[in-house]
């Protein structure tokens, strides 16, 4: 049966049932709680999606978000420059840094490989993790991508692609449940699966 709502109030419920873990009736709900707000409040919330492209940029390294061209992590000269540790998102970037038990840098990948979903190698910034291979003295990667079939994809793929390379390959061990999220585990699970990385075992070809 066709909604009698406002074609305004449908329009922004059809914009928000696009974000991720919002339904049509959450995004309902969010559309009449926007419309109870004053003026002011959702010209400010609409100003700031607005300046959200404007004003936020990928670092050019490591491909983390940033305010700046390089992000402030990649600016911290104090940091391991010799450890990296490879991410799918930025938020498994804010998620490490918050908790304080990792001082190396960082490589996102922007995902995870998933043939179903159409996600290849070129989708992936895993190109431009091989160029900073051979560029930068990078002496462990930490593969941090979530205990999911896709992450243990992708961690199989790129270590195939660097076993000639006299780099010491972990990934995270214990804590972190099969099939979770990085973004989602509290600060002692984090540190908890960086204490207990383990070495990636050599694939077979």
């Amino acid at each position: 049966m066709k909604s009698i709502l406002p074609k305004a109030v449908r329009d922004l419920s059809t914009e928000l049932n696009r974000l991720p873990g919002i339904g049509p009736k959450t995004a309902r709900r969010l559309a009449i709680h926007l419309l109870r707000q004053p003026r002011s409040v959702v010209s400010r919330l609409g100003d700031t999606l607005k300046n959200l492209h404007a004003n936020v940029k990928v670092c050019r390294r490591c491909y983390n978000l940033s305010e700046q061209e390089v992000c402030a992590i990649c600016q911290d000269t104090s940091r391991d420059q010799s450890q990296l540790c490879i991410v799918e998102n930025p938020l498994d970037v804010e998620a490490i840094w918050r908790t304080g038990s990792y001082n190396g840098i960082f490589h996102v990948l922007g995902g995870a490989l998933s043939p179903l979903e159409g996600i290849g190698p070129e989708e992936l910034t895993i190109s431009e993790l091989m160029i900073r291979l051979g560029k930068e003295e990078i002496k462990e990667i930490i593969f941090a991508l979530n205990p999911t079939l896709e992450g243990e994809a992708t961690t199989r793929h790129i270590s195939r692609q660097i076993e000639d390379r006299p780099i010491n390959t972990t990934k995270l061990g214990r804590g972190l449940p099969t099939g979770g999220d990085i973004e989602f585990a509290d600060n002692v699970t984090i540190a908890a699966a960086f204490e207990g990385r383990r070495q990636v075992q050599k694939i077979d070809t």
